[in-house]
């Protein structure tokens, strides 16, 4: 495994956190600011620099930025334009050895939690999602129909570059993994969608995030899924959650539904080697970040993955 830890720029205390926790490969979220332009490789190169000269290596983008892919998950008038900027996006993520982008097709309402506050042990919190807590906020309306024609049509457009230039593709599914939310559809809420997805335009460079609490709030059997998936994974969630799609909770890494340290042996087991980040890390004691990405948190996170991979002798970098 290529263990890897999110990162937001310009530095913060996570960047800290985590080359102290041994963590020397990163998933960078590109800055969105006026000051950014991301189709310019001078303003990427400083990124990248500042992250490699503290130790970090970028590896993977996530998300694809918002600014850009709302337009086109909606399928608006500033699709082509996006899109076009995309494929300037993957060609500077080749000139700087940045092989994965995460990207989903959540349109208009995207990660979605209901509280975050779900008391945990200790007085740790976590974020849950409550379907029947749900208060649908205004947006357009858009049906499943629409989805699946606007993901064909960004995927037609942009894969033949990401093939050109090497950049794998990993699709990110929808969280909560619920088919309707207000007005707003959404189509990769199962793994026959996920199936389906990939199907479009086969290639090599199309495949998924296994976000692996979302697939098993989505009511699939993850030791079914992952060998289905295996050449398919290209960048892994260490995620743990208890509950169902329609009522659920993050937890600890060590006390949720999920059995993690089954899991990275199944990854072990079918030859998948992919970079993987821990995600929606609880909130502990001085932690002021309530949304799972915290700082105190992901120290539990990291040290309880690597102790996994130890305990296996499944070897990481």
């Amino acid at each position: 495994m290529i263990l890897t830890d999110y990162f937001r720029y310009p530095r913060d205390l996570t960047w800290e956190y985590a080359r102290q926790c041994g963590i020397r490969h990163g998933v960078i979220r590109l800055p969105e600011n006026a000051e950014f332009d991301i189709c310019n490789l001078f303003h990427w190169q400083k990124i990248h620099r500042d992250f490699c000269d503290f130790g970090l290596k970028p590896t993977v983008v996530e998300p694809l930025p918002n600014a850009l892919h709302d337009h086109i998950k909606a399928g608006d008038s500033k699709r082509d334009e996006s899109i076009e900027k995309v494929l300037q996006m993957l060609s500077i993520m080749d000139q700087l050895d940045i092989r994965t982008l995460c990207f989903n097709f959540m349109a208009y309402i995207g990660w979605l939690r209901t509280d975050q506050k779900v008391p945990q042990r200790g007085g740790a919190y976590t974020t849950g999602f409550r379907l029947n807590d749900f208060t649908p906020p205004e947006s357009p309306a858009i049906t499943h129909r629409a989805l699946w024609d606007n993901y064909t049509y960004f995927i037609k457009a942009v894969l033949p570059a990401a093939e050109q230039y090497g950049i794998r593709l990993a699709l990110h599914p929808d969280d909560p993994p619920v088919s309707q939310l207000g007005n707003v559809a959404r189509i990769m809420t199962s793994f026959a969608n996920i199936q389906k997805a990939m199907q479009i335009l086969p290639s090599n460079f199309l495949g998924v995030t296994m976000c692996q609490a979302t697939y098993h709030m989505m009511g699939e059997n993850l030791f079914q899924v992952i060998p289905a998936l295996k050449d398919k994974i290209f960048f892994i969630h260490f995620r743990n959650a208890s509950g169902n799609k329609n009522d659920f909770h993050e937890t600890f890494h060590d006390n949720g539904d999920l059995s993690m340290a089954a899991l990275m042996k199944l990854y072990a087991d079918c030859g998948i080697h992919v970079p993987i980040r821990v995600d929606h890390v609880p909130a502990m004691t001085g932690d002021k970040d309530l949304s799972g990405y915290g700082t105190t948190g992901r120290l539990f996170a990291i040290g309880y993955l690597k102790g996994i991979l130890d305990a296996h002798f499944i070897s990481y970098c």
